[in-house]
């Protein structure tokens, strides 16, 4: 796995981050289908496009990565930092 990159999917309303070995987990919103496309990656911050079972269209999300890895004791800066690019995962892992 290039160290750079961390990837992102979803298994119904459990959201999963990945960067190397680390894995984080947070719930998302029940009618959450799957993310269609990462648009932008700022440090801990995403913009994404997500489907969700009310809607036919993808919606523009966003997820702030920050207070979740404060939430879990993981220093922000230091783990956000070496990440360039963040990727779709679907049906990599």
């Amino acid at each position: 796995m290039n160290i750079a990159k961390a990837y992102l999917s979803n298994d119904k309303d459990m959201i999963k981050f990945q960067y190397g070995d680390k894995i984080i987990r947070f719930r998302g919103p029940y009618s959450l289908e799957k993310f269609t496309s990462v648009k932008e990656w700022d440090n801990g911050y995403l913009v994404v496009m997500a489907k969700y079972q009310h809607n036919k269209d993808p919606e523009e999300e966003y997820i702030d990565l920050i207070p979740i890895l404060r939430d879990l004791y993981i220093d922000a800066a230091h783990f956000l930092k070496p990440i360039k690019e963040v990727r779709l995962a679907y049906g990599q892992n």
